[in-house]
């Protein structure tokens, strides 16, 4: 479509650009959070399992600690009749496994801070190296301080160990997981805000563009509109000013011409001695007084003064049989009982769209009548102009410029025209015209 010679381009490529847009991006991130929902999971499954895994050796880290508790209280037992050094493959046994445990508990550790990790093997380190400078007092003979570092120094470092064990047990069971896990929703949110933001960003426009693209195609519709609306006026104007003007021509230019031929023959018949040109001349006299009448009649249907001096109803009595005389085609006429008071600007164009139905069904529909009906309402008055012939279809489904000048005039007059399938398979044009606007036309 053009207005103006610029292209008024259709906003539905933008619209579908922008649906596309929103729905990739929703898919987009609904895969993402499918994706980080996965993440979770196994993060969730991976944890669990590590955090057992981790306990355990926690777990036997404590043990152990608690074996070198009940070792080191044997130790101190003063019943037993062993020398301390006695106990010193038992404490080597506890204490390889001890580090075993402590290394590999390590290796499991990734959510607790490097201090704590530090500060438990540094602890281990130091009590193994007070072990140690134990059992030698004890192999130098010297049980009695050796029984005082177990007793002041060994079993406070153990019972602490034990403390700090149980303490980094509680942790992995409470913080670990929940820390990673939480810093994942946290992401998610965020991106969730984000994606939310952007969505509503993206429809915001996709509506404002919208708004603008139907606004400015609307006004521009409109401004067609009042433009087209003008123009028709102007060209149903400008041909009933032509039909006004050619019907004055017929009638009196060629009438008088003919009229005046009519009674020069009629003078010559009576000058005329007799014989064959007295039969010539009255044949002549007989076409021309036929062309004459056609004359008129033409003139007449090309601007009824009927219409204007009698109304609407007469003007169709008077019509139909014309057309029924010169087409050969019955036409059955229905009228509501009364007179109807039609303004005059409508009763034309009602009567030039009779006009154009009527020939469209004698050019087009092949049927052998016609049905013309004027009905009257309350709200409306319509007229309906049918046929049991072919219709009013062309080849290829276009319609002719007829159609469009009775559209044409039906929106003048603020009605509605209606091309229908007639009852017998024909056609049924039906001219809707509100009363209301009829009156205020």
């Amino acid at each position: 479509m053009e207005r103006n010679g610029n292209q008024i381009q259709s906003p539905t490529p933008r619209l579908l650009a922008g649906s596309l847009v929103i729905l990739l991006a929703v898919v987009t991130y609904s895969a993402y959070i499918v994706r980080q929902m996965h993440v979770v999971r196994e993060l969730q499954q991976q944890m669990v399992d590590r955090n057992r895994r981790d306990s355990l050796q926690l777990l036997r880290i404590e043990n152990n600690l608690n074996a070198l508790g009940l070792a080191m209280r044997d130790l101190l037992d003063q019943s037993e009749p062993y020398p301390l050094t006695a106990w010193s493959p038992q404490f080597d046994r506890i204490r390889a496994d001890l580090d075993q445990a402590v290394k590999q508990e390590a290796q499991l550790a990734a959510g607790r801070n490097r201090e704590q990790t530090e500060y438990l093997s540094s602890s281990i380190t130091q009590f193994w190296a007070a072990v140690d400078r134990m059992f030698e007092e004890a192999r130098a003979g010297r049980e009695v301080p050796a029984r005082a570092m177990v007793r002041d120094s060994l079993q406070s470092r153990q019972a602490a160990l034990t403390t700090s064990v149980a303490r980094l047990m509680v942790q992995n069971n409470d913080q670990q997981a929940a820390g990673q896990i939480a810093g994942i929703y946290s992401r998610v949110e965020r991106d969730a805000y984000i994606f939310l933001f952007v969505t509503v960003g993206t429809v915001v426009f996709t509506s404002l563009l919208l708004i603008s693209s139907n606004r400015s195609l609307f006004r521009r519709l409109s401004d067609l509109s009042v433009q087209r609306s003008d123009l028709a006026q102007r060209l149903i104007s400008t041909q009933e000013e032509t039909l006004r003007h050619v019907s004055r021509e017929l009638h009196d230019e060629f009438g008088q011409i003919l009229t005046a031929i009519g009674m020069m023959l009629r003078r010559a018949e009576a000058k005329a001695l007799g014989g064959p040109m007295v039969a010539e001349l009255r044949e002549a006299e007989q076409i021309t007084q036929d062309t004459l009448e056609k004359v008129r009649s033409l003139s007449q249907a090309l601007q009824p003064v009927v219409l204007q001096e009698e109304g609407l109803l007469a003007t169709i009595e008077w019509y139909l049989p014309l057309v029924e005389r010169q087409a050969g085609l019955p036409i059955r006429y229905e009228k509501p009982p009364g007179d109807i008071k039609v303004e005059s600007k409508n009763a034309i164009h009602m009567f030039r769209v009779l006009q154009e139905a009527l020939t469209n069904v004698v050019r087009h529909s092949g049927a052998d009548e016609a049905f013309v009906r004027l009905k009257e309402s309350a709200s409306s008055l319509v007229l309906e102009v049918e046929d049991r012939g072919r219709g009013l279809e062309r080849p290829g489904g276009k319609r002719g410029i007829g159609l469009v000048a009775m559209r044409e005039r039906a929106f003048l007059m603020h009605g509605r025209l209606d091309l229908e399938r007639g009852v017998g398979g024909g056609t049924l044009v039906r001219l809707t015209i509100p009363r209301v606007a009829e009156r205020d036309s």
